[in-house]
């Protein structure tokens, strides 16, 4: 790899920019992938706190369905608890199957087909914006719960400043953001265990006249909704709480942030999530019914039944358990929305690759995160929140319906994985039993929460989702008819690769090399691959300036992209892999005469790669000029600009600052 010399003082934006997210960090360095990951304890907390901050209202919305028969919570609460159990116990199997990550949307267009993977990566990626709206919107409900009524007319901006909060820590990398926030986590797990269990310890005398209860609440609700009015207000109740289970796929999408070994961390990771989940919800739900709460106007369930836990307490201790248990539930609240900007980016820079989404959002920033997907959860957010206004009852509406068309397509997928695989698979029938009580629990809640909460708001969710899919479609077929274009340079390839076979078997008569003349031009041509562009804006040199040159130096970045970057052995290939390429260049001018020498450089920034490198080529090649060929589309439009990012132009206005001519050479198609 050739870097440069001499860099320029960096820019006042530069210097900002690096105080606010911090210094760039290389891809080359070997310790960089074990600084980034995360062991399962800190991944629990970055990708387990969506499911465990969704206690605070996930059982609130079921509590809140039952209506007059609060006794009916505990049956809500056990299948509440088995639901999670099974929902993740199916998701660490995807796990054991895609240790690399990928989530529902790679499950989806591995196992099933890539429009269905789209599918389920469009439904994710808006149920990941929801998870950032509802946390926040949440976690600021949380916060003014225990503040005086007037005060709450400043919650929005709470949850606007916690958006930008997030996304700004996010910008600085995966585990600068997760760090800060594990004092959060641990707090909220003591306070809330601690709750719970007082709270069960001092009703245990009262379970007897609990049971009693029950029974009569069920004889009640029998007698007033008949037996199945009473298995279909449970059903709603069971239903209305979906939002508790968002955020188990999350492991599974972000295994790439995962500590080596990358399937026991994934597992052990989803382990503590479930435990951790099940028990709290089921625990909540319980000591509602114990307490007796309801709801009460500026408060949330959870606030409420603190108060009540501790209303015995002398007040100043009692003030202070409630005041930091609520201020953890909202500091989680906040934690949970790191869901979000941990999986979203990730979906969309994956599907990025796939072309189902503009090219630039698979790129890395130097501080080597997604950042455009960043940003783009980030700004999203910020919008359905302020449309909202930060209402968690209108996000919940919204909420829980997206993340079920991505479980039913994942457990679809591994359903007809193990199926096709049980003649070799010898464990498949308990595989395919695990899955198949995934996909029917997530298929029931699918069709049931639209059905609830279709008329309510929810077909906003599935218009926005709808038209995120057509959208992903026209791109798609836009990236196809390109890629049909630069089709059309292929020949050029396959000829040049035919006469270089023919050439190399004949090296034996001993032909000489050509020789570099310093004193003669140099062109510079800036390639990406060993491809027809390349070779077009090759011959277009020779036919447009005839003898002029004499040499030819190639020059390719290898971009460092949210694909190949796994680990340090993925980096090293991908720099071969350059290495290879521009070779190639280098052996087929050589063999029509000139002399050629090839540049490489690999990184996550084309341009500032290219400007590191340049002033070792002009040591090289003092009188050089710049080449680069252009694609010209058919038809020029904002839509074209958008999706393809003209990197050419961008290093031409780079090295016109330097002085450094640089001319773009029109491929037409």
């Amino acid at each position: 790899m050739v870097t440069g010399q001499g860099e320029a003082k960096p820019s006042i934006l530069k210097r900002i920019k690096t105080l606010a997210i911090g210094a760039a960090r290389s891809p080359h360095d070997e310790s960089v992938f074990h600084k980034l990951s995360l062991i399962a304890f800190f991944a629990w907390v970055g990708l387990g706190a969506d499911g465990l901050s969704s206690s605070s209202y996930g059982p609130q919305e079921a509590f809140r369905a039952i209506g007059s028969h609060p006794h009916l919570a505990l049956f809500v609460a056990l299948a509440t608890a088995a639901t999670v159990v099974i929902i993740s116990a199916s998701y660490s199997q995807i796990i054991e199957l895609f240790p690399t990550g990928g989530g529902g949307y790679l499950v989806a267009s591995k196992l099933l087909s890539p429009n269905l993977g789209m599918i389920s990566g469009c439904a994710l990626l808006i149920d990941y914006v929801l998870t950032i709206a509802v946390s926040i919107s949440s976690g600021a409900d949380a916060v003014f719960s225990f503040l005086p009524v007037e005060f709450h007319s400043y919650k929005l901006i709470l949850a606007v400043a916690g958006i930008g909060i997030l996304t700004l820590m996010n910008l600085r990398g995966v585990r600068e953001s997760v760090m800060p926030l594990v004092p959060i986590f641990i707090i909220f797990l003591i306070t809330h265990a601690f709750a719970i269990v007082y709270g069960i310890c001092m009703h245990a005398t009262e379970i007897p006249d609990v049971v009693r209860a029950t029974g009569a609440d069920i004889q009640g609700a029998t007698t007033e909704l008949g037996v199945l009015g009473v298995l279909i207000l449970i059903l709603r109740s069971y239903s209305m709480g979906a939002g508790t289970y968002t955020g188990i796929e999350a492991v599974s999408n972000g295994m790439q942030v995962l500590r080596e070994p990358r399937v026991r961390t994934g597992k052990r990771t989803m382990r503590y999530m479930a435990m951790s989940l099940a028990l709290t919800v089921l625990g909540l739900m319980i000591t509602y019914v114990l307490y007796t709460v309801h709801i009460e106007q500026g408060k949330t369930l959870n606030a409420v039944l603190f108060e009540h836990a501790t209303a015995d307490w002398p007040p100043r201790l009692a003030w202070t358990f409630v005041t930091v248990t609520l201020v953890s539930e909202a500091a989680l609240l906040f934690v949970g929305a790191q869901t979000g900007f941990m999986g979203g980016p990730r979906v969309i820079a994956t599907m990025a690759l796939d072309r189902w989404f503009p090219t630039r959002f698979g790129t890395l920033s130097d501080r080597l995160v997604t950042q455009n997907g960043i940003i783009l959860m980030g700004a999203a957010a910020l919008l359905i929140t302020l449309f909202t206004r930060g209402s968690v009852e209108v996000l919940v509406i919204l909420y829980s319906i997206n993340v079920f068309i991505t479980f039913v397509l994942s457990q679809l997928g591994m359903v007809r994985h193990w199926w096709s695989v049980r003649a070799t698979e010898r464990r498949w029938r308990k595989r395919i039993i695990v899955n198949s009580l995934g996909l029917v629990t997530s298929a029931f809640i699918l069709v049931s929460v639209t059905a609830l909460k279709f008329r309510e708001g929810g077909w906003v969710t599935l218009l926005i989702t709808g038209s995120l899919i057509a959208t992903a479609v026209l791109i798609r077929r836009h990236y196809t008819g390109a890629a049909q274009l630069l089709c059309r340079l292929e020949g050029l390839v396959t000829g040049a690769e035919s006469l270089m076979r023919a050439q190399t078997a004949k090296s034996a008569d001993g032909a000489p090399e050509p020789k570099l003349d310093p004193k003669a031009k140099t062109a510079v041509i800036f390639v990406s691959g060993f491809n027809g562009l390349g070779l077009h804006s090759f011959f277009s040199i020779v036919r447009l300036f005839g003898g002029t040159f004499k040499n030819f130096a190639f020059i390719e970045v290898g971009l460092v992209d949210a694909g190949n970057f796994k680990g340090t052995q993925e980096v090293q290939h991908l720099n071969d892999f350059i290495r290879g390429q521009v070779d190639k260049y280098v052996q087929f001018v050589k063999m029509n005469g000139y002399y050629g020498e090839a540049f490489f450089s690999v990184g996550v920034d084309i341009v500032d790669e290219m400007t590191r490198v340049t002033p070792k080529i002009l040591e090289r090649f003092p009188d050089a000029v710049f080449f680069g060929g252009q694609i010209v589309f058919p038809e020029d439009s904002l839509w074209s600009r958008w999706l393809h990012n003209y990197v050419v132009f961008a290093v031409q206005r780079k090295l016109y600052r330097q002085g450094v001519p640089f001319v773009i050479l029109p491929v037409r198609l």
